[in-house]
Formats: structure tokens, sequence, C-alpha cells
């Protein structure tokens, strides 16, 4: 007789089991291996916040982070790609435009369609992303520097402009066409996500694929508080640093401030979203100090490509900016920048 099924405990396997001894090879990759997406969608978990009724999990937000950084520490890599798919299959689940819920929800939940985001572009400009409203749909245009898991994704879940500061989000199909072209990118970390530079020229999209339209002032009024689930993926970095620096009969100091940071994380994203950047800093700041002691510790095996010191140290940094909006990037240069302790005092000549 089995229990309950949790999400938490299949992802830690999957991770642990999967994942981590793999970890090295999907980062000398071109890609991430398939057998990685797919176990994520036979455990459920591409469904993880989605509803019971169209085959997901409907995960509260507590053990969904918990997920996300379980599954970071294994291969952020693997980690990265999948967790672009939510955001997109809740805009699904909440969407009102007929028929979309219909066609996309349960595929999506059990990870038969995955998704991408593509939301970089929203910034105004000539490389902005903007879509323009015509019989049937909207034409999309502009630049969006970062589209992660290209040839790994069905669906992209684009965010545009319209006139009036209408934000526009849709769901185009991930395949080059005449109005969409990609450049891949070459990553110092988490290469194997396939990431690319994505370009629409004049690209259609139908009113059907449309999730929804809103303004930029409720645009505004909810953005800062998806700041939150990046912030897992540090912490899962940070974490297997500390298993690796190897787990004594008490947690140590860099344990204790891992869950100090998840503390800040969940505080900031329920009760306080302004002070959300200054507790995403923290953590990626805390990655970054846990890959150094890793590193140190050890020693000079450290900067051997089939070493995990290496690796992590490399993603840490990669998190110094992934997502990384101003305010998180001056918290960043307020926290480097600290000053250092003085040196020890010489002793006194003779």
């Amino acid at each position: 007789m089995t229990g309950p099924f949790s999400p938490l405990e299949s992802a830690q396997g999957i991770a642990d089991e999967l994942l981590f001894r793999t970890a090295l090879a999907t980062d000398a990759g071109e890609r991430v291996p398939p057998r990685h997406l797919d176990r994520l969608a036979e455990a459920g978990l591409y469904g993880l916040f989605g509803p019971v009724e169209a085959g997901g999990l409907a995960a509260d937000p507590a053990t969904g982070l918990q997920v996300v950084e379980v599954l970071a520490g294994g291969c952020l890599t693997t980690t990265f790609v999948w967790i672009q798919h939510h955001s997109a299959l809740l805009a699904v689940a909440n969407s009102a435009t007929p028929g979309l819920r219909e066609r996309w929800l349960e595929a999506m939940c059990r990870g038969k369609c995955r998704a991408g985001i593509a939301i970089v572009g929203l910034r105004p400009g000539p490389d902005g992303v903007s879509a323009r409203a015509v019989d049937g749909g909207w034409l999309v245009n502009g630049v969006v520097p970062w589209v992660t898991g290209w040839g790994m994704i069905d669906v992209v879940h684009t965010v545009a402009l319209a006139p009036g500061g209408q934000v526009v989000w849709a769901l185009l199909d991930a395949v080059e066409s005449p109005g969409l072209t990609c450049q891949p990118l070459r990553l110092v970390a988490v290469n194997a996500s396939a990431t690319v530079a994505v370009r629409f020229t004049d690209h259609f999209v139908p009113a059907e694929r449309v999730t929804g339209v809103e303004s930029a002032t409720e645009w505004a009024a909810h953005e800062p508080r998806k700041l939150r689930t990046n912030g897992s993926l540090a912490l899962g970095v940070a974490r297997r640093c500390c298993r690796l620096l190897g787990p004594g009969s008490e947690p140590g100091p860099l344990d204790a401030a891992v869950d100090a940071c998840r503390a800040a994380l969940d505080h900031a994203a329920l009760f306080d979203p302004d002070s959300l950047p200054a507790a995403r800093a923290a953590a990626s700041h805390l990655a970054c100090r846990a890959a150094g002691d890793l590193v140190v510790a050890t020693g000079s095996r450290s900067v051997l490509l089939d070493q995990h010191p290496q690796r992590l140290a490399r993603e840490a940094m990669f998190l110094l900016v992934a997502a990384g909006r101003p305010a998180i990037r001056e918290e960043l240069r307020r926290l480097f920048e600290s000053p250092p302790a003085p040196p020890p005092t010489p002793p006194p000549a003779g």
C-alpha cells in the first residue's frame, strides 16, 4: 500500500537519481537530454501548478517553490528549461479566450505540449516587441533577446506592447518562419538550455491564441511578485554546494543562510513585494558564496571540467544576471561592494 503522491519527494528522487548524476554531461552538451524533460512530464511536474481536472497537481506555492529548488540543485540547465513552462500554463488556465483552455490546458499539464516564454521584449524603443491589431488577430514585430528551450518547446508565451499601452499575451508556435527567426546564443553556463534570440517581423498571431490583454498599469501591479520563482533556482545551487561540502551531523552556517534567504523571499512575495529585489539579490549572492566555498574546499580539482565545483560556480554567476531587473542589480552591487575585512596586522619587526 502506498501513501499519497508527493511532488516534492518525486522531484527529489529525479534530482538525485537522474539530473545530478548526469549534470556534467548535460552541461557539456548542446541540448538537455530528452529523457530529462520526459521524466519530469511522466512525474506530472509539467502540471505542477495546473488544475487537477486538467491533469495537473495543483501544488500550493510553497510546495511548488520547493520543487523548483530541489530540481535546480540536481541540474540547473534542465530546470531552467522546464521552469519556463509554468507561467504559460497558468495564463492558459486563467484565460477568458473562448476555446483556449479546452485546446491547450490538458496537453500542457501532461507535458505533451511544452512552453517557453518571450517576455524580455516588453520595453520601449525600436527593438521592443510591439503588437498591432489587424483582422483576425495581431501583427507582432520586434526582438526578444532571450528565449530558452528552442527545439525542446512547442509554443512560446509572448508579450507585446500595443498602441495605447495595452499589454498583449499570446501563444506562438516555436517554429521558425518568415515572420519568426532565431539566432542561437552561446552561454557560459546552462548552454544546453538552447537559448536563442528571436526576431518577429509582421508575425501574425490569430486572436484565438491570445491568452489575455491588460493595461500596462495592471501588468506593473502584479509583475513584481513574479520575481520570487527564480530565487529558488539560486537556493537550489547553493543547497547543492552545501551538500557537496559535506553533510555534518548538524546543518552548517551555509545551510542556515539558505533557510534564511528562503524565508526572506517568501515573506517578500507574500507581504512586501517592494523588498523582493533585495531578497532575490541576497539569494544570488549566497549561491556565489556557496560555490566559492566549494571551489576552495575542493582545491585544484575544482577547475577540471569533469568536476561539479566549476559547473556550480558558473551557474551561480549565471544566476547573478538571469531575470536580473535593475533593482536586483543595484542590490547585488551593494552586496559585492561591501567593505572587505581588513587584512591582519603584521607582527612588529624584530
